[in-house]
Order: structure tokens, then C-alpha cells, then sequence
């Protein structure tokens, strides 16, 4: 009930499987999980998932390959399974001459092989080439370099005033395997659909004010729609908006009443924006647990419609066109009484896609100490071994006190 109406994930739950008795038992799960028990290929394919999960377990979160892993070995009676329906009696404590740890140990398995499932069966995943080269492309086409100077401008309307000196503009390459497993591991959602960031961006300005300016061009130029963005992803550690807008409604009136040159007006916005910016951007962070204390960056999420030709359709229409020039053929006969209606000529679908954006200042303090990419990835490791190994670490400590 926790699970299904409590918000709460199947990994936090007290049992990962319920009550199974026999080998019917679980393939009925797995027939309701979209697994056929019968089908020597989908078994196949499972005890792959199983053979996978021990490696990644060992690669990252036992001692024997992650100096920081837990001091544990898998025990021989997972190893040495060779049908999948075993581990699933073993998760529910109904195999004969099992302890409680190799139940728990079971449970562990489990849970990876869920996540992994999941990675696998990410349909859009196939399309992953094409999704970066339609989203990237968008910015692209307004990024022009001169010299050793990079920038975004518009050339076509050709108005200097929006012109926007970068320091560097980096895409995100594809995460690997591993990482998208760790990252599902510690989300709540545990689901391959919800990964966000699997495609980004990072605009890192020379001001922090154009950062704002950034903002500013991207909504103009149709780069990013707001419509498409997904609110509950939407983060600012970098300054207190509201703060630093009345605090340039005071500067506007102050320079009306002197006459600032542009120069002296920009100087002091920049002032005023670093003035509103966060004491504790950790404060502002919560939504990810994991964005270590001393990070602070724009960031948000925009989904963009793909268009995805298939390249199938065309070479088929041309093999029908060859069958109607040899009608006689038995095959060409089978050929065009083929129905294809339901053969997609395109495919569309929304991918979302993560935009950063951060000054100068703020991104050589990310890139530093603890707020480093590498600390990130050692605590999502770290969260992630927690969750998945909890019951069995309590119930060890509950054995020793």
C-alpha cells in the first residue's frame, strides 16, 4: 500500500517481492512484470540482467572494486544460480537451506536487475544520436566565434545590443551505462523514462548579470520554449530574483537621475546582481539531494519535439516499387499484399533535454574542492549503496549490538 498509493518507491520498501511459494508463483510476476518465463530468449535475456547486476555490485559498491564499497563478498549461493526463478524464491525466504542474509543478499540482486530492465527498455534510447544532433543544432545556429572569441548573436537580425560574449558553451556527452544505472538507483522514481539530464548544456558567461541576458536571447530566438519547460525542474542558486529585481528598479531610477553612460549602468547592475546573490545556495538545492552545498548554477529542463524519419519506410517503398514491375513473382505478389499502414514514415515524441547556465565566478568555485563533478559522483555512488543494501546493513548491526 506504501508503494502504490504512499508515494513510496519499491526499492524502500520492507519486502522487494512479495510472498512466493514456487516456481508458478514467480512466473506469473514475470508475466505480469511483461516477461514471458517460457520464451528461452526473454530467459535469456534475464539471466544476463542477473550475471550484470553481480558485476556492477562488485564494481561499485563492495570493497573489491571501490576502495570506499562496503567490506562484503556475494555469497557463493547467488553465484552459482542458473535459473532466474531460484533468486526470486530465495528474495522471499522460500528456499530450503537459505539464511536471512541470502534472502537480503536476493532482494539486492533484485533491485539492480530492476534498474537495469528498465535502461534496457527505454525506447527512445535507439534514437539517442538524433535527439542530440536536433537539440544541439538549435544552439548552434546562434553560436558564432571570431577570433578566440565565442558568442551568441543573432545574424540575421544583426542587432549588436543582443550579442552576448561567452566564455564556453559544452554539451553533455552520453552518460554511460553505469551512470544511468547509479543515478536510477538512487531516485525515487527508479524509472529510465524520468532521466532528465541524458542531454544538456552549459553556458558559462563572463558576467553574472548575462546570465540573465542568456535567459533572455534563448526565450527570443525560440532556442527554448517556456511552454516545454518542466517547472518542479527549474533551479537558481546563483541569486535571489526577487531581491535583485527591486534592487534594479532602484538602480534604474538612480540612473535616469544622473545620466549613467551605459558602461558605468552596466558596472553597477553587476554590482547589484552579486550583491542578491546566496549566502547558502544549498537552500535553494533541494530537489537535487546530491548538488553538494557549494554549487551554484541556473539550471532547468525544456522538452524538444524530435522528428525522426524512418529510414525503413523508404527502402521498403522501393522494394514494392520493384515487386510492381515483376507482378508475377510469387514474392512479389506476397510483397505488395503486405499491409503497411501501420509502419510509421515519422516518428515524433517530446525528449527533454537539461539547460545550465552559470558565470565565470560561480563556475570556477564548482570546478573546485568539494563542489567537484568527481565528489558528486562519489556521494550518488555512496546514496545509492545505501538504499540498496539498507535492510541488509540494519539487519547485520541489529545481529552485532
Amino acid at each position: 500500500m506504501d508503494v502504490v498509493i504512499g508515494g513510496r518507491s519499491a526499492l524502500d520498501s520492507k519486502f522487494f517481492i512479495g510472498p512466493m511459494t514456487d516456481i508458478e508463483t514467480v512466473e506469473r510476476f514475470l508475466s505480469g512484470y511483461g516477461l514471458d518465463a517460457n520464451d528461452p530468449v526473454a530467459r535469456a535475456e534475464l539471466f544476463g540482467n542477473f550475471q550484470e547486476a553481480i558485476q556492477f555490485i562488485r564494481r561499485y559498491f563492495l570493497k573489491e572494486g571501490n576502495p570506499d564499497g562496503l567490506d562484503l563478498k556475494v555469497p557463493n549461493s547467488i553465484v552459482m544460480i542458473t535459473d532466474i526463478s531460484e533468486l526470486f524464491l530465495m528474495a522471499t525466504g522460500n528456499k530450503d537451506n537459505m539464511s536471512r542474509e541470502e534472502t537480503f543478499w536476493a532482494e539486492i540482486v533484485l533491485k539492480v536487475m530492476h534498474t537495469i530492465l528498465h535502461v534496457d527498455k527505454d525506447l527512445r534510447s535507439s534514437y539517442f544520436s538524433e535527439v542530440q544532433k536536433q537539440i544541439f543544432d538549435k544552439f548552434y545556429k546562434y553560436l558564432h566565434r571570431e577570433e578566440e572569441n565565442l558568442y551568441f548573436a543573432n545574424k540575421l537580425t544583426q542587432d549588436e545590443s543582443s550579442r552576448i560574449e561567452l566564455v564556453d558553451f559544452e554539451t553533455k556527452s552520453k552518460k554511460t551505462r553505469d551512470s544511468v544505472i547509479i543515478k536510477l538507483l538512487h531516485k525515487a522514481e527508479n524509472v529510465a523514462e524520468e532521466l532528465f539530464d541524458r542531454v544538456g548544456v552549459r553556458i558559462i558567461t563572463k558576467s553574472r548579470f548575462d546570465t540573465l541576458r542568456v535567459i533572455k536571447f534563448l526565450v527570443e530566438n525560440y532556442i527554448v520554449i517556456p511552454h516545454n519547460i518542466k517547472p518542479s525542474r527549474s533551479t537558481n542558486s546563483l541569486f535571489d530574483i526577487k531581491a535583485f529585481k527591486e534592487r534594479h528598479t532602484n538602480l534604474l531610477k538612480f540612473a535616469l537621475r544622473n545620466d549613467l553612460t551605459e558602461e558605468k549602468f552596466l558596472e553597477a547592475v553587476e554590482r547589484e546582481i552579486m550583491e542578491s546573490s546566496f549566502s547558502n545556495p544549498s537552500s535553494v538545492r533541494d530537489k537535487n539531494s546530491h548538488s553538494l552545498s557549494a554549487y551554484q548554477a541556473i539550471q532547468f529542463t525544456c522538452r524538444q519535439l524530435i522528428k525522426y524519419k524512418n529510414p525503413f519506410m523508404q527502402e521498403f517503398i522501393n522494394v514494392r516499387n520493384t515487386a510492381k514491375e515483376q507482378k508475377d513473382n510469387e514474392l512479389s505478389k506476397k510483397i505488395l499484399a503486405m499491409d503497411y499502414s501501420l509502419i510509421a514514415r515519422d516518428v515524433r515524441f517530446f525528449y527533454p533535454y537539461e539547460v545550465q547556465i552559470v558565470d565565470e565566478h560561480a563556475h570556477r568555485i564548482n570546478s573546485e574542492g568539494e563542489a567537484s563533478h568527481l565528489e558528486y559522483k562519489k556521494n550518488q555512488v555512496l546514496a545509492a549503496m545505501k538504499r540498496v543494501f539498507g535492510p541488509l546493513l540494519e539487519y547485520r548491526e541489529s545481529r552485532n549490538s
